[in-house]
């Protein structure tokens, strides 16, 4: 850490912060100690902190490359905390190539993917998830994803997270306080005082968990894998669900032979629709082998609609319908039951044909009948809420970090109820703090740093 720390304050770094490609404007970002060099070689002159200047732009041998709009943020009130040029010219490739080499041309180095935002966490301008947050409001794909992304980036779910340590803290102060000092006589199970603050902890930390989870299906969606046997309308219901059509339909059995993919958004929840190959013995290879990616599409699964031809087709067992097709060691992704093409059957045939213990949605893809009703359960599986206001964007990590802190306190809890153990409470509180400092990167393993700043785009 203290050999990155020096590598990051000897070092000048640049990129392009715009995305590849012609635009009005494209723009090049440079941070770090050499950025008067730059100033002086790009600019010919010197530049006033946080005034917009108009000039031409520089080569190294004299010559005009453009001519654009330069502003200096002089540290540490800049996004990276240090020195930070930012150089706004027309937006051709070509052009910010040579402007960009210029820049490299003063000693810089160019910046690596996310190589910015790690430069304002490490000088503490931004946590850890505040950091992640900017990657994901740049990747959000729906209002909902900006809003809650924004909400992190401002704070606010760090500003939780602290809430909980401060509680977590607090309480671990009292406990270690009771055991350095047995003279007190403090009766843990009697003091009300502990008790209070585990129920505040536990609900706090309950609240805090369900906004991250949301925030978590806000950013990481849900894949839905559709699957059954040929001409069972697999193709026409993700046609009805992305509201287009985007698979070829047709009366002739095994029409789609590989993996087709669409993305959606149901009130703001992101969704990974996979169309798969009709589930049968073939004998043809290409349907063979569209049949073992449905099956490993299968298995990766958040959710499996096995969709059944309710005009001709009575499911005794849902379960081998999938089974056989995929890896037996593999834990099935939970199954809902589609009964499509109801308009082709009396309403009273179809309530003679209940499946047990599988949740199951009568529908026509044909007509839209039902499809409605579908995208409410698909949100209503995974507990999305599209009303919830106090949602974050949450990573994968988070979660795992509060539900490992919210492990640990009820560990605690239960080892001072049961024995009466302080001093195993207090331990399980230590434990506790150090997953939600995991959050904010005030504990964090270089290991993670990188994986999760190697992850952004270049000139982030």
């Amino acid at each position: 850490m203290d050999q990155l720390l020096k590598d990051l304050s000897q070092s000048t770094i640049a990129a392009v912060a715009t995305p590849p490609g012609k635009g009005g404007i494209s723009v090049v970002r440079v941070s770090g100690p050499l950025v008067h060099r730059v100033i002086s070689n790009i600019l010919h002159t010197e530049l006033s902190p946080r005034q917009a200047n108009y000039l031409p732009f520089y080569a190294s041998d004299g010559q005009v490359i453009d001519q654009g709009v330069a502003i200096f943020f002089k540290a540490p009130y800049s996004f990276t905390g240090e020195d930070v040029l930012e150089l706004q010219g027309h937006g051709g490739p070509i052009i910010m190539d040579m402007l960009l080499e210029a820049v490299l041309h003063s000693g810089v180095f160019l910046a690596k993917p996310g190589e910015f935002s790690e430069r304002a966490f490490h000088n503490d301008k931004l946590d850890l998830a505040q950091a992640e947050a900017i990657s994901d409001l740049i990747d959000c794909g729906s209002r909902q994803a900006a809003k809650s992304a924004l909400r992190s980036l401002t704070g606010e779910f760090s500003k939780k997270v602290h809430e909980l340590l401060e509680k977590v803290i607090y309480l671990r102060i009292f406990v270690e306080a009771a055991i350095d000092f047995p003279e007190e006589e403090i009766d843990f199970l009697q003091d009300k005082k502990v008790s209070e603050q585990t129920n505040a902890i536990s609900s706090f930390m309950k609240k805090l968990l369900e906004n991250a989870e949301q925030g978590s299906l806000l950013r990481e969606g849900m894949k839905v894998v559709i699957a059954g046997k040929p001409n069972a309308g697999k193709s026409s219901l993700l046609n009805a669900l992305a509201g287009k059509e985007s698979a070829i339909v047709t009366n002739i059995e095994g029409t789609t032979r590989d993996v087709l993919t669409e993305q959606i958004s149901i009130d703001g929840l992101p969704i990974h629709i996979v169309d798969t190959a009709g589930l049968r013995e073939a004998n043809d290879q290409v349907e063979k082998i569209g049949i073992q990616r449905a099956a490993k599409e299968i298995e990766s699964a958040d959710r499996i609609l096995l969709v059944i031809d309710a005009s001709q087709q009575n499911v005794v067992d849902v379960s081998t319908e999938i089974t056989r097709y995929i890896d037996p060691s593999i834990d099935l992704p939970p199954i809902t039951v589609i009964r499509n093409k109801i308009d082709l059957i009396p309403e009273e045939a179809l309530a003679e044909q209940p499946i047990d213990n599988f949740e199951t949605i009568a529908l026509s893809a044909n007509t839209g009948s039902g499809i409605d009703l579908l995208r409410e359960h698909l949100k209503t599986s995974v507990g999305f809420d599209a009303a919830e206001s106090g949602t974050f964007m949450a990573r994968r990590r988070h979660i795992d970090a509060l539900k490992k802190a919210e492990h640990h306190i009820n560990q605690g809890f239960s080892q001072l109820a049961d024995f009466a153990a302080g001093e195993l409470l207090a331990e399980e509180l230590k434990l506790a703090q150090d997953c939600l400092n995991e959050i904010t990167g005030e504990f964090t393993s270089d290991d993670l740093l990188g994986k999760i700043f190697t992850s952004f785009c270049i000139g982030k």
